[in-house]
């Protein structure tokens, strides 16, 4: 087999490439910019191309298929030409849809905890010795890729993105997976550049029900508004599962959940972490693994990165990164930090980094979301928001969207630095969420810089 990839930079295109290369599969791509990891990563296996830019010449009736990411346009050259020799072109999403056909395939979709319930998944699969093939949207502890292919495999666990297939195809990514085993972990309107309406937004996850194979089963958040009016509405062939939140209480800073009468200690916590758990343990039900397996291998789950993951601390200080970007994340990666530390101070920070959070009619989303820090700051690039094309914000605006005037605006990451340095951390923690990277800002750098670790 060879397959070409048009834009094999991306960090999900690279990690299929990986993937395929892996299963024995010739693979060539481009890109017009690579950044890192993909960088080193497709170095690593070899795949790295050795020039930048798009070359018709990459385009030949000897490949077997195409696969097009994202990132390329719909005028590419490459694409244009593998249209014209009537080759086989793939996007992601159907490329793993390919892959997957004669396997179990479980989807997880949801405005919010995707990536969480798919790794703790894996993790419990792994522990259990079942064989998986996946794909994830982050980098897990354990796994070296973030996609893996084989003919093994009888299942595949998909995480399940709303987002638009490709530049040529504008359907969700997960409507074309056809799940029989779905799970679906809440609704929080989300890419307002590409679903304008709420109501939009919401039919999204209703075709993604329809689509479920017959006698199929859906897996869902009865605690979630929305899901709690369509998922009740499906068809009769599906099997319903509702999940809500496990009984746990908080010890010493660690959460304990209630099981036959024991206390099992977890790595993670807060409200929403619960609930993903929650579901992990329906789907995983549903693979063969009795509740008392997954709570066993639960013990020793530690997050996926980047999400509400740990990067240093003492007694004094803990600094956590996340993932969180969208107002109801927001909220509640705030509250899971409090609740968790009740007697410590917290500094919040989160960078307004996606297309709807950088839009002026959106940013009132966000009243009150920043209401739970002791310290809440905000930053964001007029850079970003020139290369989406966005009108430019203002700090006053940002104020008036979160409704919060103790509200502090940075645009300078590096200012942000220093003012973070300068703070006292005695008895606080310091939460940094985006679904960017503040401007380059070294996380872990500014957390060695903050925080002594105990002796």
């Amino acid at each position: 087999m060879n397959v070409h990839f048009i834009a094999i930079g991306g960090s999900a295109m690279h990690n299929l490439a990986i993937a395929l290369h892996k299963k024995g599969v010739t693979i060539t791509g481009s890109d017009d910019e690579i950044f890192e990891p993909s960088k080193s990563r497709l170095a690593r296996f070899n795949l790295l191309p050795t020039k930048e830019g798009w070359d018709e010449a990459n385009i030949h009736e000897g490949l077997d298929a195409v696969i097009l990411g994202m990132h390329a346009k719909a005028d590419n050259p490459e694409l244009l030409k593998a249209e014209k020799l009537g080759l086989r072109i793939f996007s992601y999403p159907e490329y793993l849809y390919e892959q997957s056909k004669g396997k179990t395939r479980v989807v997880i979709g949801g405005s919010h905890g995707k990536t969480t319930i798919t790794a703790m998944i894996l993790h419990v699969a792994r522990e259990n010795g079942i064989n998986c093939d996946f794909m994830v949207g982050a980098q897990l502890e354990g796994f070296d890729v973030m996609v893996k292919l084989s003919e093994e495999a009888g299942v595949m666990i998909l995480e399940g993105d709303e987002y638009l297939t490709s530049p040529t195809d504008p359907r969700p990514k997960f409507h074309l997976y056809k799940p029989d085993i779905a799970l679906l972990s809440g609704i929080a309107w989300d890419h307002i550049n590409v679903f304008p309406t709420f109501e939009n937004y919401i039919e999204q996850f209703t075709k993604f029900i329809s689509l479920i194979s017959p006698g199929g089963t859906l897996i869902w958040c009865s605690e979630d508004e929305e899901l709690s009016k369509i998922c009740p509405a499906a068809r009769p062939d599906i099997r319903l599962v509702p999940y809500s939140l496990p009984e746990t209480r908080i010890e010493n800073g660690i959460t304990l959940i209630r099981f036959n009468g024991k206390n099992i200690p977890l790595r993670i916590f807060g409200r929403h972490n619960l609930l993903n758990l929650n579901g992990s343990r329906m789907v995983c039900n549903a693979l063969g693994i009795t509740d008392e397996q997954f709570y066993d291998s639960s013990k020793s789950f530690k997050g996926a990165s980047k999400r509400l993951e740990r990067i240093a601390g003492n007694k004094e200080t803990i600094i956590f990164r996340d993932f969180a970007h969208s107002p109801s994340k927001l909220m509640a990666t705030l509250k899971a930090v409090k609740e968790q530390y009740p007697e410590k101070k917290l500094v919040a920070c989160m960078e307004l980094h996606t297309f709807s959070s950088l839009s002026q009619e959106f940013l009132s989303h966000y009243k009150g979301c920043m209401d739970a820090a002791d310290r809440a700051i905000v930053y964001f690039s007029p850079h970003a928001i020139q290369l989406k094309k966005l009108p430019p914000i203002t700090a006053l605006q940002v104020k008036e969207g979160f409704a919060n005037q103790k509200l502090e605006v940075f645009t300078d990451s590096s200012l942000l630095r220093q003012s973070l340095l300068r703070e006292t951390w005695h008895q606080k923690n310091l939460l940094m969420m985006s679904s960017g990277n503040f401007d380059g800002l070294d996380l872990d750098e500014l957390a060695d810089n903050i925080v002594t670790p105990d002796a």
